[in-house]
């Protein structure tokens, strides 16, 4: 499905906003309608159903989560590379992190979060740099939600630090080896052992502020964007023709769109099925980036960097996956019963 993420990215305001209830209504109203979504919603949970018991068998599915565990190391150069780019990028084009938001003047602010990121040098000041920043520019503007993936990445950058490969580990490494000329004169470092011993406890926590910040971009997008401002997202369907595509409703792609998108956000922010869901948004990205070639690629890399980020580490603690896993654990360990 080729669907744009943002909407508003790719379309001019609609000149009279439809009533999002009776858009729904008039969708449903039609039996062919109903029927896709009803048979949709089967296939779903038959799906659901199926993964449920097939997938603890399949082999294939431990050898994958053993190999990325083996990447969780370069999650932290993974996610300055996904923040930095755009951040960069918002700079140089103008815009303040996402293209719909534009503050004067605060070009030089982007390029050196930007800039600092991609270099991971003073990495955890940074990103909380970046955090104000973007609160300061949710606070003008409303339509900074549209990069809602931000915040909970710079948070998830303070968690982590550097990591492997950054300034910040070079030069940490030089400070740490005694004899060098560096060692001596090193000004950080007891500000950044000090950081290290405070916030490194809570870095267990990134892959789950990572998936509800995914999550939550995606129910956003998704019942903002498309359920609720129907008449635009109508706009997209037929800017790109997309009933050429799959020839149904106009209705049906926009409330199929809608309901995809919340519905992998809300497993994302549940943890269930999350290096799945992580994939599949990477696949809904992908489709996007190639099937439309007015939308902005720069305001999605984040987003594909974060749901890069997320396959790497899946669902991590607070989450279903988590509590599925231990369940089934402990049905193995439970002693047979007699015959």
């Amino acid at each position: 499905m080729r669907w744009p993420l943002h909407v508003d990215y790719v379309t001019d305001p609609p000149t009279a906003a439809a009533e999002a209830v009776q858009f729904l209504l008039a969708t449903l109203s039609e039996p062919t309608n109903a029927a896709l979504f009803v048979g949709g919603g089967l296939v779903v949970l038959l799906g659901v159903v199926t993964w449920l018991r097939v997938a603890p068998t399949v082999r294939d599915f431990e050898v994958l989560r053993v190999t990325l565990d083996g990447y969780r190391e370069l999650v932290p150069w993974m996610l300055r590379l996904a923040v930095g780019l755009p951040t960069l990028g918002a700079g140089f084009a103008g815009y303040y992190f996402s293209p719909n938001v534009i503050l004067p003047g605060t070009k030089p602010l982007l390029v050196a979060v930007g800039f600092l990121l991609l270099v991971g040098l003073a990495t955890r000041t940074v990103a909380i740099a970046g955090l104000v920043l973007w609160v300061v520019g949710l606070a003008v503007d409303p339509a900074m939600l549209l990069a809602l993936e931000y915040p909970l990445a710079f948070v998830a950058i303070a968690l982590l630090g550097g990591g492997t490969p950054s300034a910040d580990e070079l030069l940490a490494r030089v400070a740490e080896t005694p004899g060098t000329l560096y060692s001596r004169v090193d000004p950080i470092r007891g500000l950044a052992t000090v950081a290290r011993e405070r916030i490194d406890p809570y870095a267990r926590l990134v892959p789950t502020v990572l998936r509800v910040g995914l999550g939550a971009t995606f129910v956003y997008l998704g019942l903002v964007e498309k359920l609720l401002d129907p008449a635009r997202a109508l706009q997209v369907v037929a800017k790109y023709d997309l009933t050429a595509v799959v020839p149904v409703d106009p209705g049906v792609w926009v409330l199929g769109a809608g309901l995809v998108e919340i519905g992998l956000g809300l497993a994302l922010v549940a943890g269930l099925f999350t290096r799945a869901s992580a994939a599949l948004a990477f696949v809904v990205l992908t489709t996007t980036l190639f099937g439309l070639p007015d939308d902005p690629v720069l305001a999605h890399v984040s987003l594909f960097g974060l749901s890069s980020a997320v396959f790497t580490l899946g669902g991590g603690p607070l989450s279903l996956d988590r509590w599925l896993g231990a369940r089934r654990a402990a049905d193995r360990a439970a002693p047979t019963p007699a015959d």
